[in-house]
């Protein structure tokens, strides 16, 4: 397992796994823990597009990784209920100086295609160990 380079107290709390980070690339292994689950008793749709987010964003880290990216928008398809541990896989489709455009497809475990999602991330600049807290979503809304 590697680390996701910054400490992420929410992937922490959901027991994400970091598999591969490199080269605008990345895969996540996720055990949901009972109470990730909904009424049916797979994994809630939050859980799920939460992994894709990570995914996506850890893609776009990979190649810029003393950087940080925020989520702009991302747009979530659901194929099939996820059972069991999940595999996202995350991948940067493009970037500009300041943007990434990526993908991420959530696989149960006997390889089923469960969810797919397309997320856009801004580029920000990390502060160093210590520094003072800026905010990330410079002129956009957090609301």
């Amino acid at each position: 397992m590697m680390r996701f380079g910054v400490d992420i107290p929410f992937v922490h709390h959901l027991g994400f796994e970091l598999m591969v980070f490199e080269g605008g690339a990345s895969v996540i292994e996720y055990t949901p823990k009972p109470e990730h689950l909904n009424s049916f008793g797979v994994t809630h749709g939050g859980a799920s597009m939460t992994l894709m987010d990570v995914s996506m964003a850890t893609a776009a880290r990979s190649i810029e990784q003393d950087m940080g990216v925020v989520t702009i928008e991302m747009k979530t398809s659901f194929m099939q209920a996820a059972r069991g541990t999940l595999t996202a896989k995350g991948r940067l489709l493009h970037r500009t100086a300041t943007m990434a455009f990526t993908e991420s497809s959530i696989f149960d475990e006997a390889g089923k295609l469960c969810a797919h999602a397309t997320g856009t991330f801004k580029y920000v600049k990390r502060l160093p160990t210590g520094a003072k807290t800026s905010n990330p979503f410079n002129g956009i809304s957090t609301d």
